[in-house]
């Protein structure tokens, strides 16, 4: 089957909570995964913190010029969620080492989905 990209869905529990607040580490993090799964970063990436309770935390996001990679670290758990979507194929056991390498989860489980829209002469929505 022919797919238009890759989708990874990391979903990492029990990290290092300095590693996870600290902004300088997560910049780190995001040029070394563009550097690491062969990508072409696309301007500088976006990074904030923000929101309360549970919530609060930082967010990344990345434009790379095949698609993006975002990621949202909830502080209250020491959690991080990433997503790595691309039309340029990447290994997602490079992605899982990053992971590993910068942030030190206890646990992380991963989902990789092949992605592609739903052919106009195959749809009876039309």
């Amino acid at each position: 089957m022919r797919t238009w990209g890759l989708h990874m869905i990391v979903n990492a529990g029990g990290c290092d909570r300095r590693m996870i607040r600290s902004s300088q580490n997560i910049l780190q993090f995001s040029d070394k995964l563009v550097k690491r799964i062969d990508m072409v970063a696309y301007g500088t990436p976006l990074l904030k913190h923000f929101g309360s309770g549970n919530k609060a935390g930082f967010t990344l996001v990345q434009l790379i010029e095949t698609s993006n990679i975002i990621a949202h670290f909830a502080e209250e758990n020491d959690e991080m969620y990433l997503d790595v979507f691309s039309c340029k194929e990447f290994d997602p056991k490079i992605v899982e080492a990053v992971v590993h390498n910068y942030f030190k989860p206890k646990a992380l489980e991963s989902q990789l989905i092949p992605r592609q829209a739903p052919s106009i002469l195959k749809s009876n929505l039309v």
